[in-house]
Order: C-alpha cells, then sequence, then structure tokens
C-alpha cells in the first residue's frame, strides 16, 4: 500500500504559511513505513526540533483505479478516518528553498498517524467537521466544505498519476492552525467530536 498525500487544499493554511496558493493539487507520497504503529507514541526525531502536527482527513481505497472520472471516483472508498501528517517544518523550509523534494521532511518514519476508520454513510463528506486538540486545548478546527479540491476531485486527479489500489491512504490536506508538538504532548482527532485517535509525544 502507499500514502498520497495533498498539501495547500485549505486556503486559511495556505496564507498561514505564506504559501503560493496552487492552480492544481500538490502532491506528494510517504511509504508505508511512515504508519505510526497503532497504540505507540510518537517519537521526535533526533535531528529535529521542529516538528508540526497536521492533521488531515483520510479516504481509504477499496479497489483498483486508473484514470478515475470525478463522477465515479465515490465507487472507489467506503471508509473515511482521520490522521496526522507529522512535518519536520525546519527541514521542510530548507528543502523548498533549494527547490528540493520533501520526503525527509514528510516521509520519515513514524509521520503518518493513521486512526479509526469508519463508514462514510455516517457523514456528510462534503460538510465534515473535525478537530486536533493538543493537551485538551483545540488547536486545528477544519471543515471539508473549506477544500479547495474536494474528495472525489482528488482521487480522480492522482489517479491519472498513480495506480490506486486496495488499502492505499489519500490525506486531503490540513486546515489552519498547524503547529510544533513537545514531549509528553497529548494529540487527540476527533471527526464530528467523536474520537478517533490519541497520540502522546515522547
Amino acid at each position: 500500500m502507499k500514502i498520497i498525500c495533498i498539501g495547500r487544499n485549505y486556503a486559511k493554511h495556505i496564507e498561514e504559511l505564506a504559501n503560493e496558493k496552487p492552480t492544481e493539487p500538490v502532491v506528494f507520497l510517504k511509504p508505508n513505513s511512515a504508519i505510526l504503529p497503532k497504540r505507540m507514541p510518537f517519537f521526535i526525531p533526533v535531528w529535529s526540533n521542529d516538528i508540526h502536527y497536521e492533521v488531515e482527513i483520510l479516504i481509504k481505497i477499496n479497489r483498483v483505479g486508473k484514470f478515475i472520472d470525478t463522477k465515479f471516483a465515490h465507487k472507489y472508498y467506503d471508509e473515511i478516518g482521520l490522521g496526522i501528517d507529522f512535518t519536520d517544518r525546519e527541514l521542510q523550509a530548507k528543502l523548498k528553498a533549494k527547490g528540493l523534494p520533501w520526503e525527509k521532511a514528510k516521509a520519515f518514519d513514524g509521520s503518518a498517524v493513521v486512526g479509526q476508520f469508519h463508514p462514510k454513510d455516517q457523514f456528510n463528506l462534503d460538510d465534515l467537521s473535525f478537530q486536533l486538540l493538543k493537551n485538551e486545548v483545540v488547536v486545528q478546527d477544519g471543515n471539508t466544505n473549506a477544500m479547495l479540491w474536494k474528495i472525489d476531485e482528488l482521487i480522480s486527479y492522482v489517479s491519472q498519476f498513480f495506480t490506486l489500489k486496495k488499502g492505499d491512504i489519500l490525506f486531503t490536506g490540513t486546515p489552519a492552525g498547524v503547529g510544533k508538538v513537545a514531549p509528553n504532548d497529548i494529540l487527540i482527532g476527533k471527526i464530528e467530536d467523536n474520537e478517533v485517535f490519541s497520540v502522546k509525544i515522547k
């Protein structure tokens, strides 16, 4: 399986990082070794002191697909979830400044939290609220209605470049409010007030 991630899919997040608004989705990949094992803490890498959380709605692909039309994209997933795209912000900035790939800052071991998945028919995917709490304080409060590209549009877009396979996970972008983690922080993710993951930082 592979992890396909979308960057800059919420306007306010683009603004908070002073990035340029894209004209098409920004796509990058994480290997499956990036998935943080369930019930394991996230260990801040020894090389970094600037790891940021980015909470995102996740889509689990349920069948093989290539060149998927947007109107048929809903057939390629049954479940949604919530996760974190951990990012070494300082390293990412250095790589971006040199025009280099982001993988070292985005795809390192443990950089992808994947929470519990739920049937998509429980939710209105075009108006889905989600939150990240850090030490019981809400730090990110997002809604899919603010996405620049909706879920089905993203599936259609990425399937032009990558064959989607059963079990692949799509990270759909993060809203505003990203920030730095520190040892002993507790991060809790919620979809519509339902807790779907909890991670301790070490």
